[in-house]
């Protein structure tokens, strides 16, 4: 077997909640909306580089995962981002509170914050880019 990288996350929810979901991922986080099957759901498809990375898909109802065992889960999604400064900014007026964990020995930025359903997203910034100067 062979993978050859993250292909999307999933994020389910109600569709009384979709607005809010496309203003974090799409309109604060930057993601472009596209192309998506003609499921018989409600949902969207956000993009980034031309890939489609997040699946929004809304159902009435939404139960708890099945899958992991007790005291397992998965803790964030990541995404790679540049701009630091402009993303500080941005969160900044905004009000979104985040933190922040540069990554010892590695040249990378980390920025966490929660959506609007409590989960957990990292931002991470390739500090050898120069987008990213200026922290």
């Amino acid at each position: 077997m062979h993978l050859d990288g993250l292909d999307h996350a999933n994020l389910r929810c109600r569709p009384r909640d979709l607005p809010a979901a496309l203003a974090f991922y799409r309109d604060l986080l930057g993601l472009e909306e596209g192309p998506r099957p003609a499921f018989d759901f409600p949902g969207h498809w956000l993009y980034a580089g031309g890939r489609p990375i997040l699946h929004l898909a809304a159902r009435e109802t939404v139960g708890p995962p099945e899958g992991p065992a007790h005291g397992a889960s998965f803790e964030h999604i990541a995404f790679r981002a540049r701009d630091l400064p402009g993303v500080r900014a941005t969160l900044a007026a905004k009000g979104v509170r985040y933190a922040e964990a540069p990554l010892p020995g590695f040249p990378l930025h980390q920025l966490f914050l929660t959506d609007p359903f409590g989960l957990r997203v990292e931002l991470t910034f390739d500090m050898t880019d120069p987008s990213n100067a200026g922290t």
